[in-house]
């Protein structure tokens, strides 16, 4: 199995390179030129995006700290088509005594994604463009020290079903295509996980959701995801369950900060983070997002 870990890389980072080769359009252009502009706009309610944000519950004790970003490493001339790089951690802090914030779970995403879109010049839909967008990537789950209990000398062991710690670790291609306009996006997806650890999980998930801009810079946005249920008496996934993200916010651009979101957040499904990815949850947060 880790032979055959290695050589998907091997052959990953191999096609992106003949890609970007590929795409070179002559030698007074430089072959990479990053910007975090990217072709395909990150979706804004989908909590599995690489982003800055820090959003405490409104529920319980616990915060959202997220440190990430993607960021397109080549663009073609015209702006129609790109590859990239995805880096993100997503974090699940406990809220303690003396402004102290624990780990208790953290997730690790990278990955390389290639963007494509074209303008509609039909006048039968109320949108003016289609886009796209492939990942191909990788993540890790573990627990931290807030999940550890030091009196006792062990780790929670809560009810998660698996002795812990555990391995969790995933690689993915995830599909995304949308229609948009200035004011608002629609968009579908779909995810193949091909490696996975543990064992026993389907494979396949869906995805859709909805963006909208309202007066005075302020959005709302909705992301629905059917994923797999754990079920630990079967030892695999079994079924899917809707998973809600649903935000709404305002954008700081009256203050100058353009790139700044202030936002509210329900969440209501299957726990983004991998060391709880069996357990469903539901939430509400409020909190701070950076759009680089």
């Amino acid at each position: 199995m880790k032979n055959n870990y290695w050589r998907y890389y091997t052959a990953f980072f191999t096609l992106a390179l003949l890609i970007l080769i590929s795409v070179k359009n002559g030698e007074a252009e430089p072959l990479l030129n990053p910007t975090f502009q990217t072709i395909f706009t990150p979706l804004q309610a989908d909590p599995m995006e690489p982003r800055i944000a820090v959003m405490p519950s409104l529920s319980d004790r616990t915060l959202q700290l997220d440190i990430g970003s993607s960021a397109d490493l080549y663009q073609s001339k015209n702006r129609d088509f790109a590859v990239g790089v995805d880096f993100g951690t997503y974090s699940r802090l406990r809220r303690s005594e003396s402004f102290k914030f624990p780990v208790d779970a953290i997730d690790y995403i990278f990955g390389i994604n290639t963007s494509w879109k074209k303008p509609i010049t039909s006048d039968r839909l109320p949108f003016d463009e289609f886009s796209a967008r492939a990942r191909f990537s990788h993540i890790s789950a573990h627990f931290e020290d807030g999940h550890y209990d030091s009196a006792a000398g062990q780790w929670i062991q809560g009810d998660c079903p698996f002795p812990i710690p555990f391995t969790y670790s995933r690689e993915f291609i995830n599909l995304v295509f949308a229609l948009s306009s200035p004011n608002n996006r629609i968009y579908a997806g779909y995810q193949l996980v091909y490696h996975t650890i543990p064992g026993g999980i389907s494979p396949h998930s869906f995805q859709a959701g909805a963006e909208l801009n309202t007066p005075g810079n302020t959005y709302v946005a909705a992301d629905l995801k059917l994923l797999p249920i754990w079920h630990d008496n079967l030892n695999e996934t079994k079924g899917y369950r809707g998973t809600w993200n649903l935000q709404a916010g305002v954008r700081l651009k009256a203050a100058g900060l353009e790139n700044v979101r202030v936002a509210y957040n329900y969440f209501s499904g299957m726990s983004r983070h991998g060391m709880y990815f069996y357990r469903p949850e539901s939430f509400s947060t409020a909190g701070i997002i950076i759009d680089f």
